[in-house]
């Protein structure tokens, strides 16, 4: 019998990577995760945001941005504004506050596109999966490892596992379009 264990592990994989990716697309409401690939310049080194201050959710529409050392907020205030996220940002005596504006139109079309783009990726990852493992069914089959009956029958449980994984990947980009749809 054929072992699925790293089809398994790449589909979840590549959810987690989805889901992921997903976090860091901006929707109307306040995310510490968009924050996640923000890096700032201190001590002579580019660090993590999340290394240099702590993040959180102020209100719906605010995030705020404590740093440890009340000589980073202007570098980590930069840095936000440089992500160029969408986001406007103010410095005050607490650190800095991530506003979120709300999203036009125009935008909420763009981050569809780029939630679709993401997903495309991911079902590609799996596209590529899924072949790698047909080739090796194949293989083990002409070496005499399996049946033709069970070539088949992994076949079958290998196109089960494939669906259920785009399925699943499916569920979260339709999750991150209703969040866009605000």
């Amino acid at each position: 019998m054929y072992s699925f264990t790293q089809l398994s592990q790449k589909i979840d994989d590549t959810a987690l990577w989805l889901q992921g990716e997903l976090a860091g697309i901006r929707t109307g409401q306040a995310s510490p995760a968009l924050l996640d690939g923000v890096r700032v310049e201190v001590y002579g080194a580019t660090m993590p945001l999340n290394q240099v201050a702590s993040v959180t959710i102020e209100d719906a529409k605010t995030l705020r941005v404590s740093a440890w050392d009340a000589g980073n907020v202007k570098a980590i205030e930069k840095a936000v504004t440089d992500a160029d996220l969408g986001v406007s940002c103010a410095t005050d005596e607490k650190g800095v506050r991530v506003h979120f504006p709300p999203l036009t139109s125009e935008r909420r079309t763009q981050l569809m596109k780029a939630v679709s783009s993401k997903l495309e990726e991911a079902r590609i990852t799996l596209r590529h999966e899924r072949d790698r493992v047909w080739n090796d069914i194949q293989k083990q089959e002409k070496d005499g490892a399996l049946s033709e009956d069970e070539k088949f029958r992994a076949k079958e449980e290998m196109e089960k596992r494939v669906k259920e994984g785009n399925e699943k990947l499916q569920v979260l980009a339709d999750a991150k379009g209703k969040e866009l749809q605000g």
